[in-house]
């Protein structure tokens, strides 16, 4: 026996077998920790949605509870300092916000692009010596590439388009809420008021881009995959106050942004539809039946959106002159060359990124 053993182990040093047993060993115990690593980033990233569809959501109300809820506790002070601060801070959104880099460039938000994953595609440079309405298609159910790639820095967009500052706008009620309001000013977004657009473009110099999401939640009723619709026709008050601001009309196309939910749309005219459309324009926002997969498994439906790439390309800026009291036909002429942009755009691109040479951009 103990001459059989010796004899053995010299063989296995002879062939090269243990040292061949050893590093399956050692890359069996590296593939397990980048398995783990994986899994771990694959976590994070739905971590990361989960919580900004939370907080579109539900963060408005719950912070509004609980600053009423804090008044009637031993830290009413707390309260009451934010509410004296809220009142002093009210028009700070209407002004361009208080936006802040380090916000903007948290890892968090890495996460939530990989999730997808989101692009941002450059087609054409843009002057810092102008200001700029970048109007986004389609809205899809939350807006995730208007998110990703203009209210956070993760996508390069200041690398890109040197000098220009973009504005994601969204609904002025959103702004009404405690601690939500100062989150969403956190990261550049604004209302999407008059007043907002109005200091923007002409009280806050040059370089800057308001993001304009132009079929609203209007449009949000009709998305879903496969669809290639957005709402335009009728939508022309970008336009004119482009044309009083003298500020250039940049379209902007998210291939993609229809297809990470699946939708329940109604047929036109039907008891449902109208009722969607009534509860949108009471509350302005629009009441979607739509699911996507489960939080742990992309097996079962959920609302966690479908891992589908989301790539928003920026088309060729349309220069628009200054006239304060744009007619209603140079306003019509000016809408007509935005479209006509933003078809091209989408017809040049659309194979590229996933659709099909038959797909075709309907303008409703």
């Amino acid at each position: 026996m103990t001459t059989i053993l010796p004899t053995y182990t010299g063989v296995l040093r002879g062939t090269g077998t243990e040292s061949s047993m050893l590093s399956a060993m050692h890359g069996q115990s590296e593939g397990v920790l980048w398995g783990s690593r994986i899994q771990l980033e694959k976590q994070l990233q739905v971590i990361s949605v989960l919580q900004w569809i939370l907080s579109f959501l539900i963060m408005g109300a719950a912070c509004t509870v609980a600053l009423i809820y804090l008044f009637c506790t031993d830290f009413w002070l707390i309260a009451a300092v934010y509410t004296v601060w809220l009142i002093y801070d009210w028009n700070t959104p209407k002004q361009a916000g208080r936006r802040t880099s380090w916000v903007r460039n948290w890892t968090l938000w890495t996460y939530f692009r990989d999730y997808f994953p989101i692009r941002l595609v450059k087609t054409h440079n843009l002057s810092p010596s102008r200001n700029y309405i970048f109007g986004y298609h389609p809205h899809g159910i939350f807006c995730f590439g208007a998110f990703c790639n203009f209210s956070t820095d993760v996508n390069g967009f200041l690398k890109k388009f040197p000098g220009i500052k973009p504005f994601v706008t969204t609904l002025a009620g959103n702004f009404k809420m405690p601690i939500v309001r100062d989150y969403l000013m956190s990261v550049g977004i604004c209302p999407v008021t008059r007043d907002t657009i109005d200091y923007i473009l002409s009280q806050n110099g040059t370089g800057n881009a308001v993001v304009i999401v132009v079929g609203g939640a209007a449009e949000s009723l009709g998305c879903t995959q496969g669809v290639n619709r957005v709402t335009l026709k009728n939508r022309k008050g970008f336009v004119k106050v482009a044309l009083q601001k003298g500020a250039d009309l940049v379209p902007v196309f998210s291939f993609g942004e229809n297809e990470v939910y699946r939708q329940l749309v109604f047929e036109e005219g039907s008891i449902l539809s109208l009722f969607q459309k009534k509860v949108q324009k009471l509350v302005g926002v629009a009441p979607c039946l739509f699911h996507g997969r489960g939080l742990f498994s992309a097996e079962s439906w959920g609302f966690m959106p479908y891992c589908r790439p989301i790539t928003s390309v920026v088309g060729e800026p349309i220069t628009v002159p200054k006239i304060e009291n744009p007619s209603e036909e140079v306003v019509d002429h000016y809408h007509t060359m935005y479209m006509n942009s933003l078809g091209e755009l989408f017809d040049k691109y659309k194979t590229e990124f996933g659709m099909r040479e038959s797909d075709v951009l309907v303008i409703q």
